[in-house]
């Protein structure tokens, strides 16, 4: 495992199941969507409002981006 950070992304959908919750998050700067499993299911978002996320890669035979915390990113907020 490997830690990760993204600034600048905005909340596109979120899917519950039962061991986490599965966020769609897109990179405003890039124009790419990041899935983003929370197993502690503490995270919520915001529609509108850019954050900061980080956490762990978790590659065992695939790639997950596993949510440690996140943040508001009052460095991108919109005017």
């Amino acid at each position: 495992m490997f830690n990760f950070s993204a600034n600048n992304l905005i909340f596109v959908s979120k899917k519950q199941h039962d061991k986490c919750n599965v966020f769609i998050l897109k990179d405003r700067t890039t124009a790419r969507y990041y899935k983003i499993y929370d197993f502690l299911k503490t995270a919520s978002f915001d529609s509108g409002k850019p954050y900061c996320i980080f956490g762990k890669v978790n590659s065992a035979d695939k790639l997950y981006l596993v949510l440690d915390g996140v943040k508001e990113d009052t460095k991108n907020a919109p005017l």
